[in-house]
């Protein structure tokens, strides 16, 4: 069996997490462990939440994609992944649509592009809002350009990625159960 990770991508409050951790624990993907340079908060764990790097030791990862937010650098690797297919031969990970552009060039066909669209941004921000984010922050990110890019999907992934609009979980479960099928049923060699 080829070696997968499915990308969950799409806006703010789409659903991301969610279906990432349903791929876990209904298909037991294994979760690509990121990396960042940010302090760990309290009951994180090194390996588990993030590969907690310092600023001297995060770029000697090869990295697929890496971001700079908040003063502190974030990034998926090529080792993280690979770790992550020791487990399994198909992982999950969340990034936002550059990153999983990123991927899909770097990778093609071994990564599975799953776009998450919520089509209504008033229905997004009450979903930031009752997973507790801070209004305050909620009204900066709403209006910050990687939330209005992440809002379509790109022009770079059209074609190429598997397109849910994610109102109704069920439903989009069943749409994520159809598209994992197909690989899981894949021809050998």
């Amino acid at each position: 069996m080829t070696n997968r990770v499915f990308v969950i991508t799409g806006a703010a409050g789409s659903g991301k997490t969610t279906v990432r951790n349903y791929l876990h624990d209904k298909f037991h993907m294994t979760k690509v462990i990121t990396h960042t340079t940010r302090k760990p908060r309290d009951g994180e764990k090194n390996g588990v939440d993030y590969y907690f790097e310092t600023k001297e030791s995060f770029p000697k990862n090869h990295y697929l994609e890496s971001v700079v937010y908040a003063g502190n650098r974030y990034g998926s690797s090529y080792e993280g992944l690979e770790n992550a297919w020791k487990t399994s031969p198909f992982a999950c990970i969340v990034l936002d649509t550059a990153g999983a552009i990123t991927y899909k060039q770097k990778l093609g066909d071994q990564a599975v592009i799953i776009y998450l669209k919520v089509g209504d941004t008033t229905e997004l921000q009450k979903r930031m809002a009752c997973r507790g984010d801070n209004s305050a922050m909620v009204a900066k990110r709403i209006h910050s350009k990687e939330y209005l890019r992440d809002l379509e999907m790109p022009e770079e992934l059209e074609g190429k990625a598997y397109e849910i609009v994610n109102w109704d979980l069920g439903k989009t479960q069943r749409k994520v159960d159809k598209i994992v099928t197909q690989y899981l049923i894949e021809p050998m060699g």
